[in-house]
């Protein structure tokens, strides 16, 4: 169907009904013309068969808001009919047919068979009345057939759009679940992020506090300078928690956002950590890949949220870095040479090694970490490297 004729069924919403119902007339007085011109004896009277057939096929029109009265008024019809002596064919029987798969329409499947086997019980009773017993298959057997034959079809029509419309609810039940679970990955990302920047540069602009105002009547001038580098941690913490909230601003929003840090910013991580009393050694082992900017940003959060757990829980001020690159894995491996066993447990409560732990296994690696048996603790993690995944896909 063109547009044009689209946009003519759309302004003239009663044009196809009419249409259609017009069509089943012609069908409707074909049967009738075709039984007065097959008839044995003398010819039947015409006009009765096309009243019939003119008000069945106006009742039609109400088939939708009344099914079943429209079925039962063309049901008497075509009995009317067949007493009058014309031929139960599928012509003349097409207005109640069309009423029979109306009502097999409607999701009350009982309605819809015992319609259509009273429907059929009236047919066939006509059919043996009026019939001669050696006709009966023609008569009486053909006509009942059709009923049940078009309601039949109706049912199928019927579950065949139910299950289209369970189909279509699913597809979107399961859209808007795999949304929501998108949604609430996506909160815990940038929560963890979150928690990540801010208790790191806290932890460290505490630290510094701490020891500003421990060393502020003995060694002033430590203390000043160590002051001094606090607007470092600050403006760190800043331009990182800008980045970080930047990703909930809209599309529209044209301002551009800080890169995510990686193992390369490690040098200035331990600047900063150094400038917080906490003194931090870094060792690489095995020749060193590229990683994808994802996992370059979970290796890099894990060493950061490490030694923000030494920094708060250590009792003494140092930690040790190890890098191991292997052909399909980076493990990294962070180490607090001595410690209390106190200090360490403080260590497993709050977020930070639940959030390393969420990290490492969302990498699709390891993750290990506990206290040391001579004291301190260790995080070590095992990260499967870009190289290893191609080899094994």
């Amino acid at each position: 169907m063109t547009a044009r004729w689209k946009n003519r069924v759309a302004d003239r919403p009663r044009m196809v009904p009419g249409a259609v119902t017009g069509l089943l007339l012609a069908f409707t007085v074909g049967g009738v013309l075709l039984t007065r011109a097959v008839a044995a004896t003398e010819p039947l009277a015409l006009w009765p068969g096309l009243v019939l057939s003119v008000l069945a096929c106006a009742a039609l029109l109400r088939r939708h808001s009344h099914p079943l009265l429209v079925l039962l008024v063309t049901t008497v019809g075509v009995m009317t009919e067949g007493f009058l002596g014309y031929l139960l064919t599928p012509l003349l029987m097409g207005p109640m047919l069309v009423a029979q798969y109306t009502v097999s329409l409607r999701p009350d499947r009982k309605t819809t068979w015992y319609s259509a086997v009273a429907a059929a019980a009236g047919i066939a009773l006509t059919g043996f009345i009026v019939t001669d017993s050696h006709e009966w298959i023609i008569g009486l057997v053909n006509p009942a057939a059709w009923v049940l034959m078009v309601a039949s079809f109706g049912s199928y029509v019927r579950v065949r759009r139910e299950y289209a419309v369970a189909r279509a609810d699913h597809a979107a039940q399961e859209r808007d679940e795999e949304a929501r679970r998108r949604v609430i990955q996506e909160r815990m990302r940038i929560a963890r992020e979150l928690h990540d920047v801010v208790a790191h540069h806290l932890a460290l602009a505490n630290a510094q506090a701490g020891t500003a105002a421990h060393l502020a009547r003995s060694h002033p001038d430590q203390a000043i300078a160590m002051i001094e580098k606090l607007p470092e941690v600050t403006a760190s913490a800043l331009r990182e928690l800008k980045a970080t909230v930047g990703l909930l601003r809209q599309e529209t929003d044209s301002q551009e956002l800080a890169p995510a840090p990686g193992l390369d910013q490690l040098p200035q991580l331990v600047e900063t950590c150094a400038s917080a009393g906490l003194d931090v050694s870094v060792s690489t082992e095995g020749q060193p890949q590229a990683l994808t900017p994802g996992l370059d940003l979970t290796a890099y959060r894990i060493v950061q949220e490490a030694l923000t757990n030494v920094t708060k829980h250590a009792a003494t001020p140092s930690a040790r870095v190890r890098l191991d690159y292997t052909a399909h894995y980076l493990t990294l491996t962070i180490t607090n040479e001595a410690g209390s066993p106190p200090s360490a447990a403080a260590a497993f409560r709050g977020f930070g090694l639940l959030g390393m732990r969420e990290r490492a296994l969302s990498a699709g690696g390891t993750f290990h970490a506990c206290p040391r048996p001579g004291g301190g603790f260790e995080v070590a993690c095992a990260l499967p490297l870009p190289s290893s995944e191609k080899s094994t896909s």
